[in-house]
């Protein structure tokens, strides 16, 4: 598929679409276009909604967390992937406009707004005839981890986006402009992006510090906190107390008595400087540690004999909790470590 239009700095490219030289597939074909998208994205519902020639065309660059994505529908399209599990996505409309549904939030995306769609919330979307977008797919995991990083402190709860991200003014307009950016020095051949090493990681990392930053969530008023006083000494050793014992039957009353204090202030702590609760902070360090031995797991290993060893009795329980730190059940992420796992 050729076209003549305008690119993103808007001069004009006679080859047509952002990042047409990382082709994917371009296709009239209903059937072909929901089995593409779905090798790189998800399995999904996909129809075409009225009349109108479906002309989808999906170029990509792969990263190490991350990937740059242009996808058009020619047709008027309706999308329901459910969860997308594994993956956040940013849809940046170029032109056009989208009903985005994600949860509980409902709203328009256009030029002037993004949609950021959540990996824990079912996803359903109408994208209007002819909207082009460019979109960014992070990988769950790693902004969940970068996130940890920029809280310097663990995230008890998945990161979760609220609404459509503003991209007409202040940080959402940065973060449009830069991602932007990176497509338009990818189509000119200039761009460090997907190339291995630190360069790219880095971009990577710039992306999502601007994306968290740039968009109201879960986790925005501590981002917000200015630095204060370091954490108290009885935080630390209570956190030293946990580390410590992890495959014990821990209270809060044993947490508190180790690090010296009350359970009561020893909780106001845990909520002030660590969003959390003793316990919880407890459970995920031992959840973290069930999916490192899960990742490591060696022929013989089961789910069943990591959660126990990690303190975890109630399995249903268990692989929930797992699956929604992680995006996907503890048993799929053991497959995965022993080579026995059939998805692509």
């Amino acid at each position: 598929m050729q076209f003549r239009r305008e690119t993103i700095d808007g001069s004009v490219h006679p080859a047509g679409s952002p990042l047409a030289g990382h082709p994917l597939f371009a296709s009239n074909d209903l059937d072909e276009a929901r089995e593409k998208v779905a090798r790189v994205f998800c399995p999904h519902k996909l129809d075409v909604v009225g009349k109108g020639n479906l002309r989808a065309e999906h170029n990509r660059v792969p990263g190490e967390n991350l990937s740059l994505n242009y996808l058009e529908y020619g047709a008027k399209t309706l999308i329901s992937p459910g969860e997308l599990q594994s993956f956040y996505l940013v849809q940046i409309p170029l032109n056009g406009h989208a009903a985005i549904a994600c949860g509980p939030d409902r709203y328009y995306s256009s030029a002037r707004a993004a949609a950021v769609l959540n990996p824990q919330h079912p996803v359903s979307m109408i994208w209007e005839a002819g909207t082009r977008q460019v979109l960014v797919q992070i990988r769950r995991e790693a902004l969940n981890a970068h996130l940890e990083q920029l809280l310097d402190m663990h995230a008890n709860r998945p990161l979760a986006f609220e609404g459509a991200l503003d991209i007409s003014s202040g940080p959402g307009r940065s973060f449009r402009n830069l991602v932007l950016h990176l497509v338009s020095e990818i189509d000119t051949g200039d761009s460090a992006f997907g190339a291995p090493g630190l360069m790219n990681r880095q971009i990577e990392h710039t992306l999502m510090t601007g994306l968290i930053e740039a968009h109201r969530n879960n986790y925005s008023h501590f981002l917000g906190r200015r630095p204060g006083s370091p954490a108290p000494r009885h935080l630390r050793l209570a956190e030293s107390f946990i580390a410590a014992n992890l495959d014990l039957p821990l209270t809060i009353e044993d947490i508190a008595n180790a690090a010296g204090t009350t359970p009561r202030t020893l909780q106001l702590a845990f909520r002030q400087f660590r969003g959390t609760t003793p316990l919880a902070f407890w459970r995920d360090r031992r959840l973290a540690c069930a999916h490192k031995a899960l990742m490591t797991g060696q022929p013989g290993t089961s789910v069943t004999d990591v959660a126990t060893q990690w303190g975890f009795t109630h399995l249903g329980r268990f692989s929930q909790t797992y699956k929604a730190r992680y995006g996907r059940s503890p048993s799929d992420t053991l497959r995965a470590a022993l080579g026995t796992d059939w998805s692509d």
